[in-house]
């Protein structure tokens, strides 16, 4: 393998053992070459300014802006009650807005020397509310300024152009940019994983140069080059590792499985009580036409919530059964299974009952494997799979034990891949005599240009009707903190809703039993007052106590979360779908696939805390029925935040495509390549997914040429070894568990 030595020196080396131990820790950066990747989030231009109105909360930030004003405070605490507590508040201003600096106790002196009014530094800290501002409390920071004791801070400012780099509370950009200058004669000998001609027809800079002019670029015209050039690497680099995956995949053999002409999928359609929508027709033809073939299918099916995808996967399931196979689906817990087997089984009526008197003639075992089943259920389950009896499985991950074999493993079925870890597909698919076919499902919409790079290898099909009896959702942001009366109100509508013979969810973010510990509590005491407003998020247990004596007196309210026993949890599951409870207060253990169609209402709290995602997730388990639903999203973030604005989008539309989008513009991208799931470093830095649509699939269809024609790269040493950069070990396997 031709190694690039240079660029695989460990930084402990270049930069010393501590430097090297932070940005390992806190960044994941551990060569040379790792360093040189770590690209400049943005530029300051000298003499324009950050646009302080713009911060985001709670996040850590570099500003470059001038003293407006600083004053000195002191204070009586329970430290220094004599009134010899100090506070520094510094203002800092850049022409678009304002934003305050705090410093307390020891640490006032040095800023009260150095931030005079008119000196111009750059700032760096975690943006947090204090009285209803912005502020930054002890914030890390760099004077720019002429004088011969800065001397060393202006040359390497030098440029009119100052690259901020992504950084942490222990790493300030200042110090990343130093030490990058540092390591940028190395970037002469990075090697080009573009092939030649490509680069060329394309007009895109050599590697190096591109390199060089994201770190020390002159002109805007030399930043524009050099990202061009680096979002073609990585589009390249993660297309071509799809395409050898993909091509990998063609090459595997599996068991063609072909539904029988009156067998159960038929008898399973002539008992139905509806049509399946034009939808669920061709994406089923689109899975029997893979399941037919004899190299596994590998397909990804995304619907809205509630447009059926259910129903498509188990026609699947039963088709692979009609030829002989047996079929499993994994649910992420015990809940979702618990209640994906009592759906199936009404669905299937007597076609569930294989084996036992009543049982249809083409009647299959339909069995559910949990990991808190009794011994004895659990041995029947596990004989049943052993000899073929049950063609269906469901479970959770108790499914991939070791213990557990199957008579003949068709068809997986993974429901909410993203929160399935990769050994355990992996470790599913083992289990096949030959590997089994593999349908993935998720009900978070996922835009065409994502699922071309992060599913990649998977073919996709797309649900996005609802069948018909679905209700509307209105959707409305609270905002509890301004109009503390819209939070009165929200829980007379959730009466409303119980006194019509309906019921409700109540969610939020914490369940509440993890705070007994009496040293988190005293550091909660001892936090600064800048802290004031930061509290916990609302928790099951005491919102839920709360409202029974309080605003749903009266009403039959049940907590619902991960950490009550299973049994428990089926059973207060079990009281909310026959009606007998009015409110269910649960953590997000209710977002995927928990089906009450008499639950109409449904009130998020603290609803800033969950993704884009997550909320319609949530949203969509209330209107299942033919009542229309409600979803009340409660926040006490200000009207301007950022989180506002995303509550407001979630609230603005049912199209879970649109949110997808807005999600991920507002997140970026994480690691595409699932980064909860190789626990390795984001693999796209450059590269939009969203914006750069048109790069992603011209990169697929050049990566897919190369790889046609030169499976191994034998020919392009440059390539594999950005491959062997880009997928380590972990992301390798991420892809190929995929």
């Amino acid at each position: 393998m031709d190694l690039v030595p240079a660029l695989q020196e460990p930084l402990k080396k270049v930069l010393g053992p501590a430097t090297a131990k932070v940005m390992a820790e806190h960044l994941g950066l551990h060569t040379v070459g790792d360093l040189l990747h770590h690209y400049p989030r943005r530029y300051e231009e000298r003499g324009q300014l950050t646009h302080l109105a713009d911060l985001p909360m709670d996040e850590h930030v570099t500003v470059v802006a001038q003293v407006a004003d600083a004053r000195l405070h002191t204070f009586a605490s329970s430290k220094t009650p004599r009134g010899k507590g100090q506070r520094l508040e510094v203002t800092i201003t850049d022409g678009s807005g304002r934003l305050q600096l705090v410093f307390f106790g020891n640490g006032v002196h040095k800023p009260h020397k150095e931030l005079l009014p008119g000196t111009r530094a750059m700032f760096a800290g975690k943006v947090s509310v204090f009285n209803r501002r912005l502020q930054l409390a002890h914030p890390a920071y760099e004077l720019l300024r002429g004088d011969t004791e800065g001397g060393e801070t202006v040359e390497s400012w030098a440029g009119a152009l100052i690259p901020l780099y992504p950084a942490t509370a222990k790493l300030e950009s200042w110090k990343l940019a130093k030490a990058i200058q540092t390591v940028l004669p190395s970037a002469q000998e990075a090697v080009d994983p573009l092939p030649g001609s490509l680069r060329e027809g394309r007009g895109l800079v050599s590697l190096p140069e591109a390199l060089l002019k994201i770190h020390r670029p002159h002109t805007k015209a030399d930043i524009e080059d050099a990202r061009a050039r680096l979002k073609w690497d990585e589009a390249f680099v993660l297309q071509v590792a799809l395409a050898r995956r993909r091509h990998a995949e063609t090459q595997l053999p599996a068991v063609p499985r072909k539904p029988g002409p009156d067998g159960l999928l038929t008898a399973f359609d002539d008992r139905l009580p509806f049509t399946l929508t034009d939808g669920q027709q061709a994406v089923s033809r689109e899975i029997f036409d893979d399941l037919a073939t004899d190299h596994p299918m590998h397909r990804l099916l995304q619907g809205e919530v509630g447009s059926g995808k259910t129903l498509v996967a188990l026609r699947a399931m039963l088709a692979v059964v009609d030829s002989g196979g047996q079929a499993v689906m994994l649910a992420p817990t015990e809940v979702l299974a618990q209640q994906h087997h009592r759906s199936v089984v009404e669905m299937m009526g007597e076609l569930a009952e294989g084996g036992m008197l009543g049982g249809a003639e083409h009647a299959t075992k339909v069995v559910l494997l949990t990991g808190s089943m009794g011994a004895a259920a659990r041995r029947q389950a596990l004989l049943d799979l052993a000899t073929g009896e049950a063609g269906i499985v469901i479970g959770t991950h108790a499914l991939i034990e070791d213990k557990v074999q199957f008579h003949d493993l068709g068809l997986v079925v993974v429901d909410e891949q993203h929160r399935f870890g990769v050994e355990q597909r992996d470790a599913l698919r083992g289990k096949g005599k030959q590997p089994p076919h593999l349908l993935v499902m998720t009900a978070t919409p996922i835009p065409r240009t994502v699922a071309m790079t992060v599913f990649g290898d998977l073919e996709t099909s797309v649900l996005d009707q609802l069948p018909a009896g679905r209700s509307p959702i209105a959707s409305h942001v609270v905002p509890a903190a301004d109009k503390p009366h819209f939070l009165a109100r929200a829980w007379e509508r959730v009466r409303e809703e119980v006194s019509n013979g309906h019921q409700a969810y109540v969610v939020c973010p914490r369940i509440g039993d993890e705070d007994d510990d009496p040293k988190k509590k005293a550091a909660q005491r001892a936090s600064p007052e800048g802290d004031a407003e930061k509290r916990p998020p609302l928790a099951v247990l005491d919102v839920a106590e709360q409202l029974a004596k309080g605003p749903l007196q009266g009403l039959k309210v049940e907590v619902l979360h991960g950490r009550m026993q299973p049994d428990d949890k089926d059973a207060v599951m079990r009281r909310f779908a026959a009606g007998e409870t009015d409110v269910l207060v649960a953590t997000t253990v209710i977002e995927v696939g928990v089906n009450v169609p008499n639950a109409t209402a449904m009130v998020i709290m603290d609803a800033d805390r969950f993704g884009v995602s997550q909320l319609h997730q949530l949203r969509g388990r209330v209107g299942r029925g033919s009542a229309p639903g409600l979803c009340l999203l409660v926040s006490e973030m200000p009207e301007a935040s950022a989180a506002r604005q995303r509550l407001n989008a979630v609230a603005s539309t049912r199209d879970g495509f649109e949110l997808s989008r807005i999600d991920l513009e507002q997140r970026r991208e994480g690691d595409v390549l699932g980064q909860a799931q190789s626990g390795a470093r984001t693999s796209l830095r450059v590269l939009a997914v969203i914006e750069d649509e048109e790069i992603i699939a011209e990169a697929r269809q050049e990566a897919a040429a190369v790889v046609a024609a030169d499976p191994e790269l034998t020919g392009l040493p440059g390539l594999r070894t950005a491959l062997e950069a880009l997928l380590d070990e972990e992301r390798e396997q991420y892809l190929e568990k995929g």
